[in-house]
């Protein structure tokens, strides 16, 4: 069962084969499958274009180390000169966005550097502002205009 979002309706393409419902990533080029985290992940990505955040400058699934260890990000977006600016940790709607998933994405910020943080599993979002100077972190109310 696809659970309905608290994101704008997006324009996903679904397909099924064997019992398996899956998800074209227009960022990709292909099809996923349509995991909990996927469903949240790809209206994320729709969610960022609609807020005027070009297709080009959105990676999901972002390679990167940290502490030695290979992570992926869900979805980081860079400024006009190829800079991250924003990382994304998305997860399932029933996971609740915790300490330990603010932990999570601030340990990919310690590799990326990136002045916003979202976390969401699609019905719950929090967004952040994170001084680069001091590291202070300040909750925002909203989505923050990037571009």
């Amino acid at each position: 069962m696809i659970t309905p979002l608290n994101l704008p309706k997006a324009d996903l393409k679904l397909s099924k084969k064997d019992d398996q419902v899956f998800v074209w990533c227009i960022l990709r080029k292909k099809n996923l499958v349509c995991t909990p985290e996927e469903w949240v992940r790809q209206h994320v990505v729709h969610y960022l274009i609609g807020k005027g955040v070009p297709e080009g400058l959105i990676a999901s699934e972002f390679n990167l180390e940290y502490n030695g260890r290979s992570k992926r990000a869900d979805i980081v977006v860079f400024d006009r000169e190829q800079n991250p600016i924003l990382v994304v940790e998305c997860k399932e709607p029933r996971l609740e966005l915790t300490q330990a998933v603010f932990n999570q994405i601030a340990s990919y910020n310690h590799e990326l550097r990136v002045e916003y943080l979202m976390m969401t599993n699609g019905l719950n979002h929090i967004y952040c502002h994170v001084n680069q100077s001091t590291g202070q972190v300040q909750y925002l109310k909203e989505f923050p205009n990037l571009f």
